[in-house]
């Protein structure tokens, strides 16, 4: 918690205001006052209504869709932060938008995440606080401080409150890759919930289609746990959780991600598939009413404000970890 009087203040868009006032309810504090409207033609207005000079500043705001809104409001708000003559300013970006577009796939592509990257700093912000990019390599595309928290603790602790091992033998257990590109962070998750690791092999025809060739491991009658980073239309994800039925053998099937994108026929996609419980962090808020009751959401605000925290103070934030 944060000692009343420090010069510390936090506004936050119109992406996630909920994560934000958790956020500050963690750290003892009231969220600042000011508003982010539209003009009438659609233009973004922010209106800070307390001082910032020489204040410690960070701006909560989920890149979420609508993204192009709530990226432009961000950038709008570093502005007036800047302007206003804060002392420093920290763009908390729970969910960082584009950052699947972080290399040249294939000739004349964009390097979008590069691009959002150079727009905000030039807005003017001095250091990201974000989770789980999609490509870890995008730190190096910012000339500031980036913290990069990881989700997996959090998933962690759920799934062994789930199944401890004093009840459940994990050897019956697999952890499995949707994708090679996840092997990385499948491997980590896996060792500390002391499970094996599969791979789904899969190949992409176009964007957001996907065609599951093969599964690399044993997964016959054993408990699955799809991880990813993020869930966008649930196509990949749901696929592999069939392959693992079908192909496999499997005996069941959770997953979990850290952001739940939930686009297009996500939710029916979850609904219909084979998948037991997909478990999700709040860094994007659900819209509307959820129509899966298959879904969960994991609060990761405290580990942001625990973040925020540490950064204020100057202090390391490996504890975290």
């Amino acid at each position: 918690m944060i000692a009343r009087g420090e010069n510390i203040k936090i506004f936050c868009g119109n992406s996630n205001p909920v994560f934000a006032e958790t956020i500050c309810k963690e750290l003892g504090l009231n969220i600042c006052k000011g508003s982010v409207k539209n003009f009438s033609d659609g233009e973004v207005a922010v209106s800070l209504e307390e001082t910032v000079r020489e204040a410690d500043v960070f701006l909560v705001q989920s890149t979420c869709k609508p993204v192009n809104d709530n990226l432009l409001e961000l950038l709008v708000m570093i502005d007036a932060c800047r302007r206003a003559s804060a002392g420093r300013i920290t763009a908390v970006i729970p969910y960082f938008g584009y950052a699947r577009q972080d290399r040249k796939a294939k000739s004349r592509d964009p390097i979008s995440a590069k691009l959002v990257a150079n727009m905000l700093t030039a807005a003017g912000a001095n250091r990201v606080l974000t989770m789980d990019l999609h490509a870890a390599q995008i730190q190096g595309f910012f000339d500031i401080p980036v913290d990069h928290l990881l989700g997996n603790p959090t998933f962690v602790k759920y799934f062994m409150d789930k199944f401890p091992e004093d009840k459940y033998d994990h050897n019956n257990f697999v952890v499995v890759a949707p994708d090679v590109g996840s092997v990385t962070r499948a491997r980590a998750f896996a060792a500390k919930v002391h499970m094996g690791l599969a791979i789904v092999d899969k190949r992409r025809p176009k964007a957001n289609v996907c065609e599951v060739m093969n599964i690399i491991g044993d997964v016959q009658d054993k408990c699955c746990i799809l991880y990813d980073d993020m869930v966008d239309t649930a196509g990949s994800l749901c696929n592999a959780a069939n392959a693992l039925v079908e192909v496999g053998g499997a005996k069941e099937v959770y997953a979990c991600a850290t952001h739940g994108v939930l686009s297009g026929s996500a939710f029916d996609r979850i609904e219909q598939s084979v998948i037991k419980e997909l478990v999700l962090h709040n860094t994007i808020p659900l819209t509307g009413n959820t129509p899966s009751n298959k879904i969960v959401q994991l609060d990761v605000a405290p580990i942001f404000a625990r973040a925020i925290s540490h950064i204020h103070f100057g202090t390391s934030i490996a504890d975290l970890f």
